[in-house]
């Protein structure tokens, strides 16, 4: 088996980012505080715009991009200190070969040369996601029992952080 290959999307790969990102909000509605429709409408300019400004990670085997994950580092100096994982999402014939580990691994690194923690939410009902998350140092510092309404129901969200070094 290969090993995923990881880099930093830049605004020449809106378009496959683009495709996976509505693919992740399309199939998993109850995982993601975004709407699927709300990005859909976005012309590809303005994704090619998010890929400028935070940093992106993606991945895959063999060329393809199939996995993703996303990292906020505040503007303000007040907060910069604090970065946060948002938008992680492997597609499911990609899952269980260590891309997810792979893309956490790049974004912490990342974050550990501008930030001192890092932190995310994930849903409480996604077991192999918190498995991960836990295995890499995050620890839970609390619970939101309201976070998003998908599917008709209210979702649990996790929320989780983890030092890095600096």
């Amino acid at each position: 088996m290969s090993s995923p290959r990881i880099r930093r999307l830049g605004p020449e790969d809106a378009a496959a980012y683009r495709d996976l990102r509505l693919e992740a909000l399309a199939t998993h509605p109850e995982a993601f505080c975004a709407s699927f429709s709300a990005e859909q409408a976005q012309p590809i300019g303005w994704h090619a715009g998010r890929l400028e400004r935070h940093p992106v990670f993606g991945g895959g085997f063999d060329g393809e991009l199939s996995g993703i994950v996303s990292l906020l580092l505040p503007d303000a100096p007040e907060t910069r200190r604090m970065a946060t994982i948002w938008g992680m999402y492997v597609r499911p014939d990609a899952r269980g070969r260590g891309l997810g580990r792979a893309l956490m691994e790049h974004a912490l690194g990342h974050a550990a040369s501008v930030a001192e923690e890092v932190r995310l939410s994930v849903m409480a009902a996604n077991e192999p996601a918190l498995a991960l998350y836990r295995s890499m140092g995050f620890r839970e510092y609390g619970r939101e029992s309201r976070a998003l309404e998908a599917a008709g129901r209210d979702q649990e969200e996790v929320l989780m952080g983890c030092s890095v070094a600096r």
